[in-house]
């Protein structure tokens, strides 16, 4: 790499540090304008090749104890000394900014060039050996691997049926592309779709477009998990002498037993009557709810007034008072 003018960069400015800053401060900023400007992070994008190769610089620096000291009682007196990148030479490139400080430098400081960066980039990128941009894997700095475009993110409604029978949604871009998501039979409100190679356009392929699916309501079902729930009403007679009655599912009527003596909020469950998933069915709990009737015919009327009079003894709260006692 062509040697550099310390006094024609000041390193602190560049990693926006104070010239009193502490090496844990140092490193700090360096890892926050890193993982900003990566050269991965910005596929294509020279200003931030740029800035980053800046900001790497300035830490190689000042992130030595010994070249910082350097560069501060060079630019205290206001020149006499030039900088050359660790691993030394002339010529080089973008590379060279990195060999040193990954021991690939030539130069009389060899492995000793440079700070080691492989915490700092192992946090923010995975570590080196094998992961794309790094290390002998992934080509260097030199020939990092083309980036996938980025992620694009939607939101869509669709019909209770379409979440429990799956359907198909259009969606528009707002540069006007359509894009058809498949949505899954059984999926729940908020729950999230990936249509690969749908997003935004990059030098390895296109991102993937994330849509968020929200479920509307249904009056009769209500969902819960992928167990489902209903409310059916039942006469008093039903209730209290039990009887067969026709309950709507998801697929058709079925007959459902109702046993003799059930109060309102006795819950039957039918299995597998919910709703349907790639791992199984859920199950649908039906409860029961007494009807009470509002007007009553003659006949009615006197078969009620008998029952009263049959069941007078009988005082469904009776305990109320010994159980409010306190």
């Amino acid at each position: 790499m062509a040697s550099q003018d310390w006094m024609d960069k000041d390193f602190y400015a560049s990693l926006g540090v104070s010239k009193d800053a502490s090496e844990a401060d140092v490193k700090k900023a360096y890892r926050k304008l890193a993982r900003t400007h990566h050269p991965d992070q910005n596929p294509g994008d020279e200003a931030a090749e740029k800035k980053f190769k800046e900001i790497s610089e300035a830490y190689a620096v000042l992130s030595d104890p010994k070249e910082r000291q350097e560069y501060d009682a060079v630019r205290a007196m206001g020149g006499g000394a030039r900088f050359t990148a660790p691993g030394g030479g002339a010529g080089g490139g973008f590379e060279d900014v990195f060999g040193g400080m990954f021991g690939g430098g030539a130069g009389p400081r060899g492995a000793q060039a440079g700070p080691d960066l492989n915490d700092l980039f192992g946090d923010m990128f995975g570590g080196f050996g094998g992961q794309p941009g790094f290390g002998p894997a992934g080509g260097g700095f030199g020939q990092q691997r083309p980036a996938k475009g980025a992620d694009r993110t939607a939101t869509t409604t669709i019909s209770f049926r379409g979440s429990i029978e799956g359907t198909t949604v259009s969606l528009r871009a707002a540069d006007g592309e359509v894009v058809d998501v498949k949505v899954p039979k059984g999926i729940r409100d908020g729950q999230k779709v990936r249509a690969r190679g749908k997003g935004s356009p990059g030098a390895a392929g296109r991102g993937d477009l994330i849509v968020t699916v929200k479920v509307r309501e249904h009056e009769f079902f209500h969902r819960d998990g992928d167990t489902l729930r209903i409310t059916v009403p039942v006469t008093f007679p039903e209730a209290a002498l039990g009887a067969t009655i026709e309950v709507p599912t998801l697929e058709r009527t079925v007959k459902v037993k109702v046993p003799a003596g059930s109060a309102s909020g006795r819950t039957l469950r039918l299995k597998g009557r919910g709703v349907e998933t790639s791992k199984g069915a859920g199950d649908l709990l039906v409860e029961l709810q007494v009807a009470v009737p509002t007007e009553l015919t003659d006949e009615a009327r006197a078969a009620v007034e008998a029952l009263a009079a049959a069941t007078a003894g009988d005082d469904p709260r009776r305990e109320l008072a010994r159980r409010a006692d306190w």
